[in-house]
């Protein structure tokens, strides 16, 4: 059964920005945009590259920038490849200022 799991402060996330987590030896990122927070799998899924270190968050998609693959934030959905396959999305909140992630 997945839990909620404290990794930080929400304000640590900055507008625009994304950051990466270990949770329990997974790696979850965690984006804000238009200040909703997006938790999803840091591993793309064509090279396994990390998508918070370097990629550029735009509304509700991120862009790996290893080789360009563009995943939809909100339901791990690929939009451009070469990926073809999903990402994991996690929910997240921020509790009283407390970033968390169920996982």
């Amino acid at each position: 059964m997945a839990e909620w799991i404290t990794v930080g402060t929400a304000d640590q996330i900055a507008e625009g920005e994304a950051e990466a987590f270990d949770v329990g030896g997974v790696e979850i990122a965690v984006a804000r945009s238009g200040g909703t927070l997006y938790g999803f799998s840091d591993i793309c899924t064509h090279r396994s590259c990390n998508l918070a270190n370097g990629g550029e968050v735009d509304g509700t998609t991120i862009e790996c920038e290893c080789h360009g693959s563009v995943f939809d934030m909100a339901t791990g959905d690929v939009v451009e490849g070469p990926a073809t396959e999903p990402i994991q999305i996690y929910p997240v909140s921020d509790d009283g200022g407390d970033l968390r992630i169920e996982a």
